[in-house]
């Protein structure tokens, strides 16, 4: 897969509207009310809604603009962007296992936050959006949450199709979204130019210095402005660096910053207009049509993250983070375009769960901010050791620029963890989870790898003895499956000692995950001759490739690498049974998930793409 074009081209810029941009783009409907709720008690006076709007304003322009568009998007892996890849690349630096475990850590942090991002963006935006029929008519309130509901599952019903069929649907809609955005803002702010007076930072230091601590709470709230940045750097892969920057810069920044101000215009007008303020910047008749286009516009910004769950989860499953799961592609052209049914159903659980649990999306938007925080709180970290050692930055630059975006960052972040009691526990147990299931997986398999490399013979010593051995060789070929290139696998020496023969051609096959996106044809494969008809194949693929081994064995034995047969050919793989040491190095709890784990992982012929009627398994007691 080539790194994207960054061309300018009408479509690459309504792709990126509709895709990188749907998320941020619904914060209105929500954002500016809930950071206002805090002080609605005695009336709103104006300097409280200049200093709020301040506070929004300045955190689109430093957390989204300054620290994503301008500073983050340079970090690229090869052109792909994303938690994972900023943690692949951040790992490279490091000089110590202790090192590249720390920074494992962070990655698996903001990865599980990630996932919790996932499940409540879904909620608030597509709860938020239908929750304008309540401002057309109050009689529709009872059925605000049936049609939410409704929705959402009908959602995570078509994944299966894939997003390619109905892709070329949402950059209009969000081009016709954004427009709406800030044409409504701007009729409503030239009412009252007033608001414009909010740029000046002045506004936003005099309400944090007065409030003190309610506004260090508020803060909590005016992040869910930019919540939907860190698409910025995820889909960094999809279209490229300048698609992203320019359609920021020039259309999504001006969109948004207008309907807040719009929405401040509206409430030093009508301070009542609190009770929505979005959808009563808009005129009577002009609000059937606004729901309509809101709840497109929250589906496609729900899409997006589900669309980034999928790609994340498949991440972590090369990295190592995450048992095998089934990946389908939904696309014959599109490697990117995945669908994968185990994360989809857990969403789907968790996104109805949190609708029928907090039934409106003022109490889901203290459930909402912590995970995100986390999440920029985790990419500052790992960028700032990227740009300092992988990129070379000077070391009071590096502080400069990152240094007061990680306060920033701490300040949101703390300022949401006060929210926990009233819902911000949500992404707490969420992530907590996520990130003890991947590190639990993480630390099982370094111990089961260390294992093997215990009991193993080395492939040296086998192949040395091998002439020498009275072995019977059976015709076919036999490909043993092995995730230590360097020993013999499990599966072959429990062969010889039940079955007692050895194939004439025989092939050791290893799967390596390489840190980087995808591994040009040039660089896949490494076929190494270990003796007459035995044969060592390594092959690479990145955290967004899929592998499958028969096409690539036909593929080698097409260049004249190796002989291979696919009818003639059998593959032995290794079944683990985990058990105990007699001093385990996991504790017990940890030992029962990662046997679960292991049990209940996608088989190694589907993951692997392996003929299932070629399979022979053996089992294998590994004691850790």
């Amino acid at each position: 897969m080539s790194a994207p074009s960054n061309k300018l081209t009408a479509a690459t810029l309504l792709g990126v509207l509709g895709i990188v941009y749907g998320d941020i783009g619904t914060s209105p409907l929500y954002a500016m009310r809930a950071a206002l709720l805090h002080f609605d008690e005695g009336g709103i006076e104006r300097w409280e809604i200049l200093g709020i709007l301040s506070l929004i304003f300045w955190a689109l322009m430093l957390t989204v603009t300054l620290k994503y568009v301008l500073i983050i998007l340079r970090a690229d892996n090869r052109g792909e962007g994303g938690i994972m890849s900023l943690m692949a690349l951040a790992q490279r630096s490091a000089e110590t296992q202790r090192g590249r475990l720390i920074i494992a850590m962070i990655g698996i942090t903001g990865a599980a936050l990630f996932f919790g991002d996932g499940m409540i963006t879904p909620a608030i935006s597509v709860l938020s959006a239908v929750e304008g029929l309540k401002v057309i008519n109050p009689a529709f309130e009872e059925g605000v949450l049936p049609i939410t509901l409704v929705v959402l599952v009908a959602l995570f019903l078509v994944q299966y199709r894939g997003t390619g069929s109905i892709g070329a649907f949402f950059g209009p809609v969000c081009a016709v979204w954004f427009a709406v955005l800030g044409l409504l803002g701007l009729i409503e702010a030239l009412h009252n130019p007033e608001v414009f007076a909010a740029i000046n930072p002045w506004y936003a230091l005099h309400f944090a210095a007065h409030y003190h601590l309610a506004a260090f709470i508020a803060m909590g709230a005016v992040v869910l402005a930019v919540t939907g940045a860190e698409a910025l750097y995820a889909d960094m892969g999809h279209f490229g660096r300048r698609p992203i920057q320019v359609a920021w810069i020039f259309f999504v920044l001006p969109a948004l910053a207008l309907n807040y101000f719009g929405q401040g215009a509206l409430l030093l007008r009508d301070a009542s207009a609190i009770e929505n303020p979005f959808y009563l910047l808009a005129p009577d008749w002009f609000r059937p049509f606004l729901v309509v286009l809101a709840t497109a516009a929250t589906i496609i910004a729900s899409q997006a993250m589900i669309s980034g769950a999928y790609s994340i989860a498949r991440q972590c499953v090369q990295l190592g983070f995450a048992p095998r799961l089934d990946v389908r592609h939904t696309s014959a052209t599109e490697e990117g375009q995945i669908y994968m049914p185990q994360v989809n159903f857990i969403l789907l659980i968790g996104v109805l769960i949190l609708v029928l649990e907090f039934k409106n999306s003022d109490s889901l938007a203290a459930a909402y901010g912590l995970a995100v925080t986390g999440t920029f709180l985790c990419t500052t970290c790992l960028a700032l050791l990227v740009f300092r050692r992988q990129f070379g930055w000077n070391p009071i630059l590096v502080g400069l620029v990152f240094l007061p975006l990680l306060l920033l960052d701490m300040a949101y972040f703390f300022a949401t963890a006060l929210k926990i009691p009233e819902g911000g526990y949500v992404p707490v147990i969420i992530g907590g989870v996520a990130f003890t299931l991947m590190f639990t997986w993480y630390r099982g398999r370094e111990l089961l790898f260390a294992r093997f490399r215990q009991d193993s013979l080395p492939l040296k010593s086998f192949l040395a003895r091998l002439p020498q051995s009275r072995t019977t060789r059976v015709p076919g070929m036999a490909v043993f499956m092995t995730g230590q290139a360097d020993y013999l696998p499990g599966a072959l020496l429990h062969n010889l000692k039940h079955n007692k023969v050895l194939h004439e051609r025989v092939l050791f096959v290893t799967v390596m995950n390489d840190d980087i996106p995808s591994v040009g044809p040039d660089r896949r494969a490494e076929v190494t001759e270990l003796g007459p008809d035995i044969h060592r194949v390594i092959l690479r693929y990145g955290f967004q490739e899929s592998p499958n081994i028969p096409r690539e064995l036909e593929r080698l034995a097409q260049q004249g690498l190796i002989g291979f047969e696919p009818m003639q050919t059998s593959y032995f793989l290794g079944r683990e049974t985990i058990v105990a040491a007699a001093v385990p190095k996991m504790a017990r709890w940890q030992q029962w998930l990662f046997t679960l784990l292991s049990r209940n992982s996608v088989p190694a012929t589907e993951f692997f793409k392996i003929p299932s009627d070629r399979v022979v398994e053996l089992g294998v007691r590994v004691a850790i």
